[in-house]
């Protein structure tokens, strides 16, 4: 078990990341604080948008165990997505690499997609259990409620297709484990909601959009649209949440959101790089850093990620002229005026 106590705050959350990087994570323990809020309002404002996503959580509610056709066959080294997803594809590595090496390449690189997929899941199932504490409004702890259902089921249902279809895992990233640290630690409730509502699900939202449209394996496809649909909703809670609470932030609280999202997008650019991948297979890690990020279909893949997450962030108020040129160095800043996702 690694035991995390003296986690930094956000304004080192990079550092934070590189610290952890060559660590195994087998478990993952940290000391997370924040203020129980009970709220005694009654629960039923008129017109609430969180009551309507309560309802909606309810009425969408399944079951992985009855629901998903289990029973679909998958072959594990058949690629989710296009041979071009893999990120050695292309490079100088991936042409000395034998054809049983790249079909083990392309096998474990998916595995350890949906891994990194279900490692967030799971993280997103403490960080919903602490929304429900710290929300500050009944309306909104009733929906937090229903997301801690969903995010069980999701990583249900990833855990066994994981498990039991791709016949491989993998741990989390540093990079992810660094940024669920930075959530998860943060006292105030409108982080929590910023770093999981906006970021962790926002990218989820996209990337999951991405594999539904171009993955040929039914069974994945199956389960990311029930998933899909459940991330939307959470992302919507957000960004009521939040356009809600952003129109009144002092000037330092509006600069330490911005450094958040700035470090935060950083460290889900890099999540995608598959170190875990190539060092399990022997080959060279930074030489395969490299080429993942000089392969133009994984640039593309990595900015599309950030399609739903940049948008929202306009929503909330928290694109600001300080902001907007950490975005553009990331090369995501042109998914700002993207029309909000209408699949809820």
């Amino acid at each position: 078990m690694t035991s995390n106590a003296g986690t930094p705050g956000n304004d080192a959350l990079l550092d934070y990341a590189q610290s952890l990087v060559g660590k195994k994570f087998a478990d993952h323990e940290t000391s997370a604080k924040h203020p129980v809020l009970y709220a005694f309002d009654d629960g039923a404002q008129t017109g609430s948008p969180y009551l309507d996503l309560y309802a909606k959580g309810k009425r969408e509610g399944w079951d992985p165990a009855r629901d998903v056709p289990w029973s679909t066959p998958v072959d594990p080294e058949s690629p989710i997505l296009p041979e071009e997803m893999c990120g050695l594809y292309g490079s100088e590595i991936w042409e000395r690499l034998t054809p049983r090496e790249r079909t083990r390449a392309r096998h474990w690189n998916g595995a350890w997609t949906l891994a990194q997929f279900l490692h967030g899941e799971r993280g997103a199932l403490l960080a919903t259990a602490q929304l429900v504490s710290c929300a500050p409004r009944t309306d909104q702890k009733l929906y937090a409620a229903t997301q801690v259902q969903d995010e069980a089921r999701h990583v249900e249902a990833y855990e066994r297709y994981v498990r039991e279809k791709m016949e491989k895992t993998f741990p989390p990233s540093p990079h992810l484990v660094a940024l669920l640290d930075g959530i998860l630690l943060d006292s105030r409730w409108d982080m929590k909601f910023l770093g999981m509502q906006i970021l962790v699900e926002g990218l989820a939202l996209a990337a999951f959009g991405w594999i539904r449209r171009f993955s040929q394996e039914p069974l994945i496809r199956e389960i990311i649209t029930r998933i899909h649909r459940d991330e939307a909703r959470h992302v919507a809670f957000g960004v009521a949440a939040l356009t809600e609470r952003y129109k009144d932030l002092s000037d330092s609280e509006r600069r330490e959101r911005e450094d958040f999202v700035a470090d935060a997008c950083h460290l889900m650019r890099d999540r995608f790089l598959g170190d875990e991948v190539w060092e399990e297979m022997g080959l060279p890690v930074a030489q395969c850093r490299q080429a993942v990020l000089r392969s133009e279909s994984m640039k593309v893949f990595r900015q599309m990620l950030f399609s739903r997450i940049v948008p929202d962030l306009k929503r909330v108020g928290l694109i600001s002229d300080r902001l907007r040129p950490r975005l553009a160095a990331l090369e995501i800043l042109q998914f700002e005026d993207l029309p909000a996702d209408d699949d809820l």
